[in-house]
């Protein structure tokens, strides 16, 4: 699983943009959503929390086809697939390269990136522990979708309706803890909760894509 890890890192770094695309992305909403919604610092306050989480899963939602069509398209997927490796520690393997390619710089930017949006400095920290928390989750979700779509040519917009439905519950968790904390609120129960989001993800979703690509690729 390690090598797996490794191994789609180094062709991220090498293919370009695996970093900074969905970096990129994440910056231009935030710096559109004043031109829309008005410079007023107490408005764009109150939607921040909202905002940013909304831009961070625009963004991971960016890279999943290459998940696993990448690897389609050249064979190496019925390589590994035949590897002595588990399909599951295949899908968390490359759900974990996702993340750290994807994920993890979004929450690295997301505090920095909240203060073009006046967001409350409490809710900085509150915004980052949300995001390093609920991203994984995304990122399972998403290797979940594109296990589904591996087998279909242009299944990109397929798997963006397939996956946004499921990305809800962290979406609404994941703003709320910024939102309450960014007000000083009690964050405790909606951090168990999106922590139990990503739990789940991580028990169950590896089995499913598993079984999704057992028969995608028969």
């Amino acid at each position: 699983m390690i090598r797996i890890m490794s191994r789609d890192l180094m062709l991220a770094v090498r293919a370009g943009g695996g970093f900074g695309l969905g970096l990129a992305f994440f910056l231009i909403v935030v710096v559109l959503v004043p031109f829309g919604v008005g410079p007023e610092t107490g408005r764009l306050a109150l939607i921040a929390p909202g905002v940013l989480w909304i831009g961070a899963l625009l963004a991971c939602l960016l890279s999943l086809d290459r998940i696993f069509a990448l690897d389609r398209e050249d064979g190496a997927l019925d390589l590994l697939v035949t590897a002595p490796l588990p399909l599951e520690a295949l899908v968390l393997g490359k759900s974990l390269a996702h993340w750290l390619t994807t994920g993890l710089p979004l929450c690295l930017a997301a505090p920095a990136l909240g203060i073009l949006l006046n967001l409350g400095w409490p809710g900085h920290l509150w915004l980052f522990v949300s995001l390093l928390i609920g991203t994984p989750a995304l990122s399972l979700i998403g290797a979940f979708g594109a296990a589904l779509t591996v087998g279909l040519r242009r299944g990109g917009m397929l798997l963006s309706i397939l996956v946004l439905p499921l990305y809800v519950p962290t979406l609404l968790f994941g703003a709320e803890i910024a939102r309450r904390g960014t007000e000083g609120m009690a964050v405790g129960t909606v951090l168990a909760l999106l922590g139990a989001v990503t739990l789940g993800c991580l028990a169950v979703l590896p089995f499913a894509a598993a079984a999704a690509l057992r028969v995608n690729l028969r």
